[in-house]
């Protein structure tokens, strides 16, 4: 354990931030299974659409809080569009 205030206020807040960015980490996998399960197992097209608003909700807000890259979140909205979509177009 660090003998430094400073020190000990940095290890509190690194405890603090690695908790919340685990826990986002978890939700922004959940959603994207979610979604990709959805689609593999044919659900309707409105719960597709439903989750998939909710995905970028949730990479959106990772990105803004710094869990993961912009790039990384746009990167993986674009591709899980991309299957939304497929799905979509082959089930009008």
């Amino acid at each position: 354990m660090a003998n430094i205030k400073s020190a000990k206020k940095r290890v509190k807040q690194n405890e603090k931030r690695r908790i919340r960015n685990k826990a986002l980490r978890t939700r922004m996998k959940n959603v994207t299974k979610k979604l990709l399960i959805a689609i593999d197992t044919e659900e309707s097209p409105e719960k597709v659409q439903e989750l998939l608003s909710s995905s970028y909700t949730v990479l959106d807000k990772a990105a803004k809080k710094g869990v993961i890259h912009k790039n990384k979140a746009s990167r993986k909205k674009s591709r899980l569009t991309i299957r939304a979509k497929n799905y979509l177009e082959s089930h009008k």
